[in-house]
């Protein structure tokens, strides 16, 4: 497997580290804070000791590098260097297309420039742009003259995103004041936050609500002031899997009953789409003619589905289960109303 741009630019500066006269062997704590320190500044740990370890592995042996760097261990100096002496990885540079793919991987980074959450992100991006001189060259457009990315507005509440984030890895009780569309009333809640969820752009919290023992979902721009942490812990519920939670659904909604066959049968342009981009991970092609293209898919029904198929208009069909077919119907009928 190709390694990708960013273990790519690891392997120069662990080369740069064992090259160093100055500061002979380096041992791995050395090259992952070299690592840390070129890639992503101070803030954070993003590399691994274990990565230096594969990466090491990889200079010295994965053939599809070319690099096979003498890279030894000396016992004495418990640190590493190169047998030879004159050897670099920097005869190999980078190839255009592996610029081309790291600029174009920063700049979809960038989209996210917006959201506090993202901010250290955003400098580590930008310090691998500058440490790769992959500004445009003179006479040389800028990306966005050539590729036009899709920009998601920044919704209210995303400034909470950091410290519901603290909440959830120390397992810290919060607590918010929130407003619901319906009712229009503030209420104070306590939770024990799970996990975060973006959907459609917008962003949502899902966790224990202690007073009624049950999952619940709130959506951060419903969230009326930044929230707090109390001094309480608390621990997840048994049986909890944020793995699996969203498993058998589409969008925000869990529901907890059993998941079920849904059947839908799309025109053939409109199929297309659907073949190309699944609308959930279990969708299956039963059939894929000049004529139509089914799909079934394993799924709980909620009301993202629904509106995923109304999406489709005339161009697809509710073959199955009978249930979900009147809900859709029932929906048209009732929208048909608007416009008699």
């Amino acid at each position: 497997m190709p390694a990708n741009k960013y273990a790519l630019l690891r392997y120069r500066i662990i080369d740069r580290c064992i090259s160093n006269k100055y500061k002979t062997f380096p041992d791995k704590e050395d090259l992952r804070q070299a690592c840390e320190e070129e890639l992503y500044g101070s803030e954070g740990e993003h590399v691994s000791v274990s990565t230096i370890e594969k990466d090491l592995y990889a200079m010295r042996y994965e053939s599809n590098l070319g690099f096979n760097a003498p890279i030894a261990y000396n016992k004495n100096y418990k640190g590493y260097y190169y047998t030879d002496p004159e050897y670099s990885i920097d005869k190999m540079p980078l190839s255009e297309e592996d610029i081309s793919a790291i600029r174009l991987a920063a700049s979809t980074l960038r989209q996210f420039r917006g959201i506090s959450l993202f901010k250290t992100s955003e400098a580590a991006i930008d310090k691998i742009l500058d440490r790769l001189s992959l500004h445009p060259a003179r006479g040389e457009g800028a990306l966005d003259q050539f590729v036009q990315f899709e920009t998601a507005p920044v919704y209210r509440g995303s400034e909470y995103l950091p410290i519901l984030l603290e909440s959830i890895r120390k397992r810290v009780i919060v607590q918010f004041a929130y407003e619901k569309y319906s009712g229009g009333k503030k209420k104070d809640y306590t939770l024990h936050p799970y996990l975060l969820k973006e959907y459609r752009n917008r962003w949502y919290v899902i966790g224990l609500n202690p007073e009624k023992d049950s999952i619940v979902t709130f959506a951060l721009d419903r969230i009326c002031a930044s929230p707090k942490l109390l001094n309480g812990s608390f621990r997840v519920k048994e049986g909890f899997n944020t793995d699996l939670f969203f498993k058998h659904s589409i969008g925000i909604t869990a529901v907890q009953e059993v998941p079920q066959k849904v059947r839908l049968r799309f025109t053939t342009l409109a199929g297309k789409y659907v073949e190309s981009q699944p609308l959930h991970h279990s969708q299956r092609i039963v059939r894929n003619d000049e004529v139509a293209l089914d799909v079934e898919l394993y799924l709980c029904i909620t009301k993202e589905l629904l509106m995923q198929i109304l999406s489709y208009g005339p161009d697809v069909e509710v073959k199955e289960p009978a249930s979900l077919k009147q809900q859709i119907a029932a929906t048209l009928r009732n929208t048909l109303k608007h416009y008699n």
